[in-house]
């Protein structure tokens, strides 16, 4: 049975305002057997090494062509772009204002 990849592009992390790395799409591959506790030191481990490996490419052609190549059966998961609305700190004090400003 072929593995299975799950093809995405990475988001930027909750540590960053810019949006450097996002540009890269990156191929996971699915766990194949479940997580479990360690009894001595109560880590979680697993068998699967699989789950530690992530491969980054420069676009999601060349992802999915990877993927198609070595006969992974893969889910691509496309991005929402991030819609951006222009504003000015100026609307804030604005008289056309929907609600009314207070201090």
């Amino acid at each position: 049975m072929p593995a299975h990849v799950r093809i995405h592009r990475q988001a930027k992390t909750a540590m960053q305002s810019g949006r450097a790395n996002t540009d890269r799409w990156v191929v996971e591959f699915e766990p194949e057997s479940p997580r479990r506790v360690e009894p001595l030191m109560g880590w979680t481990s697993s068998a699967d090494t699989k789950g530690q490996v992530r491969l980054w490419f420069g676009s999601q052609e060349e992802a999915v062509a990877y993927a198609k190549k070595h006969g992974f059966m893969y889910t691509l998961e496309t991005p929402r772009e991030r819609r951006v609305e222009p504003k000015a700190y100026a609307d804030n004090f604005s008289f056309h204002r929907p609600g009314p400003w207070t201090h």
